[in-house]
């Protein structure tokens, strides 16, 4: 592909700001993010940006029309698991029914579609899962994301690649949202202490590289399914655990609880996590492990790094 013009829906999150730093070393690369806010939360972006609500679809259009993207990265999504759970109709229009729209845009005007979903599709009954393994999803956001899939199948896009990750974690300027790393960092760093689910077993991933990988499928122009997450398995408790003492704090501070304690307004698959072993075969993705992740997280987060 040479020039992209890339858009980018759902930029101002923690995903798609780590992809507009991993988009800015590509300097033939025209890049323009949007999302719902008036202007863009990252302060360093080096592309273009509009405000865009992606459920409403002639704004879209008009957009396709104005930017002629060649690729369309769609990032934004309803993805809090209570939320969907609780206004399924919100749920499906934002992730569904505007996927399907953009797919659709994106055949008209020839566009390369590249589409995040997640390993919530899977019921976590037998994990980790591979990219040909069958969804049985356990929750509205489960669902919400496998019919979005399904509507980029049958939209009849030729040029699409679903990105499955797991877990995403990482830091960005001004973030509506916390992850789990952060979300722990606050409140290890109030003297509280943390709980986390001994049994549920995720793949960790780190926003950079999840962008990277990303990056990879747009330049090389591959299509098809994807799983894009670190390449260990771990429990969110044990994740953490791991963490806390690279970031300065007692991993004694981290206490043991289970999913349902946690979260019991929503279900969640338990027995979890991705094979990333296409990936990394294809597109060369190679993801950093869970304690240098970490190491580079607490760098950009400023804290007192243990050596």
């Amino acid at each position: 592909m040479q020039y992209p013009r890339i858009l980018i829906t759902g930029s101002d999150g923690l995903i798609g700001q780590a992809l507009q730093r991993k988009l800015a070393n590509w300097p033939e690369a025209d890049v323009l993010a949007t999302g719902l806010d008036a202007s863009p939360r990252l302060r360093d972006g080096s592309g273009g940006y509009v405000p865009l609500d992606v459920t409403d679809h002639g704004a879209v259009e008009r957009l396709f029309l104005d930017f002629a993207p060649t690729a369309v990265v769609h990032l934004a999504a309803m993805s809090k698991v209570e939320a969907c759970e609780q206004d399924k109709e919100a749920c499906w229009r934002v992730n569904v029914e505007a996927t399907a729209n953009i797919a659709r845009l994106c055949k008209y005007h020839g566009a390369r579609l590249v589409f995040l979903s997640t390993d919530f599709l899977f019921d976590g009954a037998n994990g980790p899962y591979a990219e040909d393994d069958y969804p049985a999803p356990v929750n509205a956001y489960g669902r919400s994301k496998q019919a979005a899939e399904n509507a980029i199948r049958l939209s009849g896009l030729t040029q699409w690649a679903s990105v499955r990750t797991s877990l995403v974690f990482g830091t960005g300027d001004d973030l509506k949202g916390l992850n789990i790393a952060t979300l722990m960092v606050r409140e290890l760093k109030a003297g509280a202490s943390f709980l986390a689910a001994t049994d549920q077993f995720r793949s960790p991933t780190y926003a950079p590289d999840l962008a990277d990988g990303l990056r990879r499928i747009i330049q090389f122009e591959k299509s098809g399914l994807y799983h894009l997450a670190g390449r260990e398995r771990l429990s969110v408790f044990d994740l953490c655990r791991l963490a806390a003492p690279v970031f300065g704090f007692d991993p004694n501070l981290i206490e043991p609880t289970t999913t349902a304690a946690l979260h019991p307004d929503a279900p969640r698959p338990l027995n979890g996590g991705l094979l990333i072993l296409r990936a990394e075969s294809e597109l060369g993705f190679r993801p950093r492990p869970p304690a240098e992740a970490f190491a580079d997280l607490g760098k950009r987060l400023g804290l007192p790094i243990a050596a």
